[in-house]
């Protein structure tokens, strides 16, 4: 029975169960193609929910955030509600919001969506509200550009020769790109000033008032971006930290920032709501940050109250040698999750096909899968991957009618 509501504006189509929730064919009209008594089968992985703190996830295929280069000032638009709705309405388990900076000259772009504000709380809020209709768990990844800010928006790329720099006359900010170090990632990136210890005290409680804002948009997980040679990752890395201070020089000293804010969130962020940290897993440069250094800290990040590693790499030296093939990165995923035991990991990296997705969990590599590229291409991937592995999962109501026409293996 449909919800009144006073405005209708408001009214929507309840979903029970949940798009993306595995279900008993039998409980389904023969007429949609779905046979009763079909011989059961074990349920695989990648759709078994998963319980992380207060919330459970109705399957384990996620949305991965991605930078959408479609905000000013930070502020979220239609363009945010409709991109992320469109996963949550197709059943991804968790949709995972792109990166969102704590400080203006956090943002890796004028483009970028920020969390800097509290005005900009109503427009996620208003997203995090439409993904909780289907039933799928909302995330922000809250991050910081660090010595990579102030760079034309992706559509730009090539339009200027090799040069990402973006001008103060374009909205960049190209005199507070900041680092651990005065040490620029390449040529055609600004040079970063090495951060005070006063504004790396500063950048601290950014991310924690982030972490209070994305609480008060209703967001049920924050993850901490420290990847991709962004400035917490830039902190962890030898490669990029040449402090002598406390921040640099020692593992200990170089993980301090990152574990000040986890800490710091951890206190401000409900007990109920769990809490991510993406890492660069390894630099792929000799004498860079390692898989080994991912497990140490992953043990600390346990201890912290750190509930589950996303596991990336790369990203944070020009010199970096990457073997790109499929699912080149779930192997840093099999290692914090079997190393650090009582730590979640997250998969991704190049992980595109049903059968390899469904692998990747069932040889216990890693918990969950982030998907990024795969659901730009088909926002359908859930759907998609239950039909191909033989499994029925609730379609939301509106697009039941096209549904993919298939004997269902599982009961």
């Amino acid at each position: 029975m449909s919800p009144f509501v006073a405005d209708p504006r408001e009214f929507y189509q309840p979903q029970d169960p949940s798009p993306g929730t595995a279900v008993n064919p039998s409980q389904l009209e023969i007429k949609q193609g779905f046979a009763k008594g079909d011989n059961p089968s074990p349920l695989p992985k990648i759709f078994q929910p998963l319980k992380i703190r207060g919330f459970t996830a109705k399957n384990r295929i996620w949305v991965s955030p991605m930078c959408m280069y479609s905000s000013q000032d930070g502020f979220a638009t239609d363009f945010h509600l409709s991109h992320y709705s469109q996963f949550a309405m197709r059943g991804a388990g968790l949709v995972m919001v792109e990166a969102s900076g704590v400080q203006p000259e956090g943002r890796i772009t004028p483009n970028c969506l920020g969390i800097y504000r509290d005005e900009h709380v109503p427009g996620l809020r208003r997203i995090v509200s439409h993904m909780h209709k289907y039933g799928t768990i909302a995330g922000i990844q809250l991050a910081h550009s660090g010595r990579k800010g102030s760079t034309i928006p992706l559509q730009l790329y090539g339009t200027r020769g090799e040069s990402l720099k973006m001008t103060a006359e374009e909205g960049g900010w190209p005199d507070n790109v900041y680092g651990p170090s005065a040490i620029a990632y390449d040529d055609n990136h600004y040079p970063p000033k090495a951060m005070s210890t006063e504004q790396i005290c500063q950048t601290r409680q950014a991310f924690i008032d982030a972490a209070v804002r994305a609480d008060q948009a209703g967001f049920d997980v924050v993850e901490v971006h420290s990847a991709h040679g962004y400035l917490l990752f830039e902190f962890l890395s030898p490669l990029s930290n040449k402090r002598t201070d406390e921040y640099g020089g020692s593992f200990e000293n170089r993980t301090r920032l990152l574990l000040e804010v986890v800490r710091g969130i951890r206190q401000v962020w409900p007990h109920n709501k769990p809490l991510f940290v993406r890492i660069s897993s390894t630099d792929w440069v000799e004498g860079g940050w390692t898989i080994e250094d991912t497990v140490e800290l992953g043990k600390i990040l346990l201890n912290a109250g750190v509930d589950l590693v996303d596991c990336s790499s790369a990203g944070n030296d020009t010199r970096q040698n990457i073997p790109l093939e499929p699912g080149f990165q779930v192997q840093f995923a099999a290692r914090v999750r079997n190393d650090v035991p009582g730590m979640l990991s997250g998969a991704v990296g190049l992980i595109t096909t049903s059968a390899q997705a469904r692998d990747v969990l069932e040889e216990d590599k890693a918990d969950v899968l982030f998907i990024g590229r795969e659901f730009l291409r088909n926002p359908s991937f859930v759907y998609k991957t239950a039909h191909e592995l033989g499994i029925n999962v609730k379609w939301n109501n509106q697009y039941e009618r096209g549904r993919l026409k298939t004997k269902y293996s599982f009961v």
